[in-house]
């Protein structure tokens, strides 16, 4: 049985794709802030030192372990990188789409910019 997937299928399909992925990044990174309000309400805030957390194997190994803890930080962390997966899973979806409908060149221009976002995602700086 061969799966039919026709253009406004595809287009519903990659619009709730689209859609989820927002609406759970922005959930994850509102829970975050509401949690980090409740911990640190009344901290003074000091505006004039940034600290950059460059994301390198120890970063993940804080993060999955921030996350186990249940930490504000790590939550809001999270859905940002939901929010910067869900265009990347659209890319996915739509070379996958392409190739079941046996359209080489949309497979191809959609693999070429998927090996450009990962490229991008991985060496950028």
């Amino acid at each position: 049985m061969r799966f039919v997937l026709d253009d406004k299928r595809m287009e519903q399909t990659m619009g709730l794709l689209l859609r989820f992925g927002v609406v759970l990044a922005s959930t994850l990174v509102l829970a975050g802030v509401a949690f980090y309000l409740q911990d640190h309400a009344h901290q003074p805030v000091d505006y004039r030192t940034f600290v950059a957390h460059p994301f390198s194997v120890q970063h993940r190994r804080e993060l999955l372990a921030g996350i186990s803890r249940g930490s504000a930080g790590a939550i809001i962390e999270v859905g940002i990188l939901f929010l910067i997966a869900t265009p990347v899973a659209r890319v996915v979806f739509a070379v996958v789409a392409f190739a079941l409908e046996r359209d080489r060149l949309y497979t191809a221009i959609s693999a070429g910019v998927l090996v450009v976002l990962i490229y991008s995602l991985l060496f950028g700086r």
